[in-house]
């Protein structure tokens, strides 16, 4: 390391001096080193990424400061890819006029395409023309209006958001201590109306109250004023703003009636605004950083490295890989607690693995040779040898972590309407406190600055700006838990409005896997004889109904001769024995005339028979059939009881749909459906003003799940990356649907309970606070527990 890297004290980079606040680092050369701000952060990063690490070695002076010049450094992120489409972590923002600002600055950017900011995580997603904009443009375009921004990364990202709770703690901490301590003088004051209280002491009581007040003002409140400055300059008022006046209005009023011996003093509201307000802006940050952590957990999920096996099976060697590096076909070992780096088929071993990141799923599954296992997985039990089948960029989780990215672009109408009204609020709000302040003026002009303060600290519109945005972002964290991923703006706030929800029967009504339900024995050979012999001749078939024979035969044996006639069964010899499996007209020329059952198959439509015989005997009868869901009828029980039609949609015959229908409780059945014709039938609900709701496998049902209102599909393995569907079901079950169902259904009234109370209060507080009626501490009270209330209340749909 250089001479200048040994005496640094400072920033890393720019080498300018830390501050006592929050501090970002970089890791160079494998240490993480200290930096005074996110840009020089992520110019760091940037140049450690881009391959130039050396230059921190080498250099002859110190790097300049990203927010003084910076180009060169923004321009090493566009050597990282300029696709086309990314998500950028923005800092400082704080009201839907921020939102309002970034995406109209952004989005007029030549080439971009379109530009969305999500306000509860602080992420700006957009897509752009690599032809006509570069990622340094938009970090540029971001800077100029006074926001600091970078690439989006999870873990970054979820760094910064706790830099920033511990720094907010802080300021919190020193708001509330002046505050109780301010409250000790005031109080005696406000008690002494009898004159027992000299002017002497209510002034010591005063100055007290002053140096006290201090702290708050200049530590605590020092956001509110640096970002009401930054909103001035760039000419959009935002949040802060009236904020910062309220506070520096009562505070100033408070000192000049200080110095003069006469007036009201209001450093007691000062203070008790302050610390309402960071305390509501806390609950706001935590919420930001849960909903940030879903996404964070999901990367730390993949594991860094992995085992490649080097000369299986003849030995047990292996080489440490990241797991990047690893490509289908690579053989891997999974030690016990570690995490499956990829994608693959448990070739050696039998394990169980936690699926509970993926799938939402608590309990545990048994997984042996044969069984696929995703990426991200856990085993918990012991060493398993794994085939990758997919390279770690396109494993389940990976793909999964795509999804939940996409899932915070757009925004649903009502959180659109919130934005559009909240973004003018504050505009509205600074041209009333000046009529306030002129009326009152004319009319007493003592009480024209305490009914002023009074305006711009009641009518904050935080409150209408978190409604939408914290009610989303809580509902759409809890889903994910319990394994639905809403993937589309709309989802959960069109499924709440949903008058029919169509499924499709192969795969999301039943399980999608043939199962043996019964086996009738016809010989003298006991059931599992039959079944042994039944699995040896399908030993080499990868019919669906082969699988379910297998997969209920205990053990197999060995067969020879195998002839597989197409369309009809299976001829082959066991231990010398010539036997024959599948149809009845295929077994009767070998076994004879077929049996005359003493009872009729009780088994429904939509079952496969096979038949099993040998020279001159009849063996068995094995009906197989797709088992419906476990789960079906208990869900489609409760959607009719919340008012919605059901109606099962399929390719399959019309009398194989007809007879699941009955055995799930659905009373509309319509079989026999192409996909076109699919799709026809959900537009001519939707033009009898129906709003539908699909849920299908998501491949074969592409155009369907399009067409719907709302879609779900089934996400298993690779198909994730085929899904045309609004929201992902990531477990094998259908029952976390009607979850997310009533999720929304819960969420869409808490949104209405926010806007309503955040409506109401305004309408309320407004006209008291102008009339005289709200002193600056009681208005202080009421915009904290406004903004409180909304978040705590959005808060409630975690559980």
């Amino acid at each position: 390391m250089n001479a200048i890297a040994r005496e640094l004290t400072g920033c890393f980079h720019c080498g300018l001096p830390l501050s006592d606040g929050p501090r970002w680092q970089a890791r160079i050369g494998g240490v993480e080193q200290d930096m005074c701000c996110p840009g020089c952060a992520a110019a760091a990063q940037a140049i450690v990424d881009a391959g130039c690490a050396d230059y921190y070695a080498t250099r002859a002076d110190f790097g300049a400061r990203v927010e003084d010049r910076g180009a060169a450094e923004l321009e090493l992120f566009d050597e990282a890819g300029n696709t086309g489409k990314g998500g950028f972590s923005v800092e400082g923002i704080r009201c839907a006029a921020c939102v309002w600002l970034i995406e109209r600055r952004v989005a007029a950017l030549p080439g971009v395409l379109d530009a969305t900011l999500n306000v509860s995580t602080a992420r700006l997603q957009v897509r752009w023309d690599p032809a006509g904009c570069r990622v340094s443009t938009i970090l540029r375009a971001l800077r100029a209006i006074g926001y600091t921004a970078y690439p989006y990364d999870a873990r970054r990202h979820g760094e910064h958001l706790a830099r920033e709770r511990r720094t907010l703690f802080r300021q919190l901490f020193v708001a509330g201590l002046a505050m109780m301590q301010v409250m000790m003088y005031a109080v005696p004051v406000y008690m002494a109306t009898d004159g027992t209280m000299d002017a002497d002491m209510r002034a010591l009581m005063g100055w007290a109250s002053f140096l006290l007040t201090l702290p708050a003002v200049l530590y605590s409140a020092r956001p509110f004023f640096a970002n009401a400055w930054r909103d001035l300059r760039r000419g959009l008022p935002g949040m802060d703003v009236p904020v910062a006046l309220g506070i520096g209005a009562a505070f100033a009023g408070s000192t000049v009636a200080l110095l003069r011996g006469e007036g009201d003093l209001w450093f007691d509201s000062v203070t008790m605004f302050i610390f309402l307000l960071l305390g509501s802006r806390y609950l706001e940050l935590d919420a930001r950083r849960r909903a940030a952590a879903a996404l964070a957990a999901l990367q730390d999920a993949l594991p860094a490295s992995a085992q490649r096996l080097l000369d299986y099976p003849q030995g047990r060697a292996t080489e440490l890989v990241a797991a990047s590096r690893l490509c289908a076909g690579d053989l891997v070992l999974v030690a016990p607690g570690a995490a499956v780096p990829a994608d693959g088929v448990v070739v050696e071993g039998a394990t169980e693995a936690d699926l509970s990141l993926l799938s939402g799923e608590s309990a545990t599954r048994r997984i042996g040779p044969g069984d696929t296992l995703p990426g991200g997985a856990v085993n918990v039990a012991q060493a398993v040898v794994l085939r990758v089948t997919a390279a770690a960029g396109e494993s389940t989780l990976a793909i999964l972590m795509r999804l939940v990215e996409q899932a915070g672009q757009g925004k649903p109408a009502v959180s659109l309407w919130a934005d559009r009204v909240a973004a003018w609020s504050v505009a509205a709000l600074l041209l009333l406190a000046a009529l306030v302040y002129v009326g009152w003026s004319f009319l007493d002009p003592v009480r024209a600055l305490p009914a002023t303060i009074a305006v711009l600290v009641v009518t904050c519109p935080c409150a209408l700006s978190l409604a939408t945005p914290t009610a989303l972002a809580a509902a759409t964290s809890s889903l994910l838990k319990r394994g639905v991923l809403a993937v589309s703006p709309h989802t959960l706030e069109t499924l709440e409005r949903a008058t029919h929800v169509v499924f499709d029967k192969t795969g999301t009504l039943t399980l999608g896997r043939p199962r043996l339900r019964t086996t009738r024995v016809l010989g003298r050979l006991d059931t599992q004889a039959c079944l042994r012999i039944a699995a040896a001749l399908e030993a080499g078939n990868a019919h669906p109904l082969a699988e379910a024979i297998r997969a209920a035969a205990p053990t197999a044996v060995a067969a020879e001769g195998i002839d597989y006639v197409m369309g009809q069964g299976i001829a082959g010899s066991v231990d010398g024995v010539a036997y024959r499996l599948g149809s009845a007209a295929f077994v009767a020329p070998l076994a004879g005339r077929a049996p005359v059952l003493a009872t009729p198959l009780d088994t429904p439509l939509d079952t496969g028979t096979v038949w099993l015989g040998r020279a001159g005997t009849w063996l068995a009868c094995f009906d197989i059939a797709d088992a419906l869901r476990p789960e079906a009828c208990e869900l489609v029980r409760r959607f009719e009881q919340a008012g919605k039609t059901v109606v099962l949609l399929s390719g399959d015959a019309t009398p194989a749909v007809a007879s699941l229908a009955r055995r799930a409780g659905i009373g509309r059945a319509v079989g026999g459906q192409l996909p076109h014709e699919k799709l026809a039938y959900v537009r001519r609900l939707q033009e009898e003003g129906a709003v539908v709701a699909m849920v299908g496998d998501g491949v074969n049902d592409a155009a369907v799940l399009r067409g719907a209102d709302v879609s779900f599909a089934m996400g298993k393995g690779a198909a994730l990356a085929q899904l045309h569907a609004d929201g992902v079901l990531l477990g094998d079950s259908l029952a976390p649907l009607f979850d997310a169902t009533d999720t929304a259904r819960r969420m869409l009234r808490v949104i209405r309970q926010n806007l309503a109370w955040a409506s109401a209060y305004n309408l309320l507080a407004i006209p008291a606070a102008a009339s005289g009626l709200l002193n600056p501490w009681l208005s202080s009270i009421g915009m904290a527990a406004s903004s409180a209330i909304v978040v705590l209340n959005a808060l409630r749909l975690r559980k």
